[in-house]
């Protein structure tokens, strides 16, 4: 009788131990699947094109819509599961991921528009409206990057989430992985402030610089780094970091426009 009682508790626990285990490969594997769908996505629909003069990563806003991993990728970014990352980098990316997924959903939720401002109202912010579900939860585009990824401390963030327009850094033509964030992040950064219709314009003879209005707008999420010039000099060349560590170069920023980043 004991030898019984033994066995089937065993049995329960073993369940148990299966079940459990289950539910957590589920987990694991929707994320994992979820973002090697978009990694695809982007692989097949970003381009690099020069648009109004500026030259960036585009999209084909149209045809990645009429792709069936698009809806398998904003299903799979409903159940995903958000909690319990063993690390910030597996945070950072999720949501990185999940912003630049959802500013997508807001294009082709309202396409065609000119801008993704075009979604919103008069009374309506667009980056203030539910835009999809993450984790059985509405989200909106504000919620994303200013409630979770701000809040992180990493100011990378700004090169990363696009706002699908073209003054915005440019959508990375990969997914976003942990294991290579920083590597990405850094890529990122580079590639921005050397674009000078985009990122970071020099002219030497008025002693100006001219950046990206992103780096006026956050400038905070720089300080407990040194600052917006101490930090971006780190991403350029020497020449250029020579520049943004000498103040008689002041600061403008450049126009932002807002159109979208699309092409057909």
């Amino acid at each position: 009788m004991k030898h019984l009682v033994l066995g089937i508790r065993m049995t329960r626990y073993l369940v148990s131990v299966f079940l459990i285990s289950g539910f957590l490969g589920f987990g694991q594997t929707v994320q994992a699947n979820e973002f090697l769908n978009w990694d695809a996505l982007l692989k097949k629909y970003v381009a690099s094109k020069t648009i109004e003069g500026i030259t960036l990563y585009a999209v084909n806003y149209q045809a990645l819509g009429h792709d069936p991993l698009y809806r398998r990728v904003i299903a799979d970014l409903e159940k995903a599961p958000v909690e319990g990352f063993s690390t910030q980098e597996e945070k950072l990316a999720f949501w990185i991921n999940a912003y630049n997924i959802m500013a997508v959903k807001m294009v082709l939720d309202h396409y065609p528009l000119k801008s993704i401002k075009d979604a919103g109202g008069l009374f309506s912010s667009v980056w203030k409206l539910n835009v999809g579900t993450v984790r059985g939860k509405a989200r909106t585009l504000n919620e994303i990057e200013h409630d979770i990824l701000r809040k992180m401390g990493e100011p990378r963030i700004h090169v990363a989430i696009v706002c699908a327009s073209l003054s915005c850094p440019d959508i990375r033509p990969e997914a976003y992985t942990s294991e290579r964030l920083h590597e990405q992040l850094d890529d990122q950064m580079k590639a921005f402030l050397a674009n000078p219709n985009k990122g970071l314009q020099v002219e030497e003879s008025n002693h100006r610089l001219y950046l990206s209005s992103i780096f006026k707008w956050f400038a905070e999420d720089f300080e407990s780094k040194g600052g917006v010039r101490p930090f971006l000099a780190m991403y350029v060349p020497e020449r250029v970091s020579a520049y943004l560590k000498n103040e008689t170069f002041r600061l403008r920023y450049l126009d932002y426009n807002w159109n979208l980043n699309a092409f057909k």
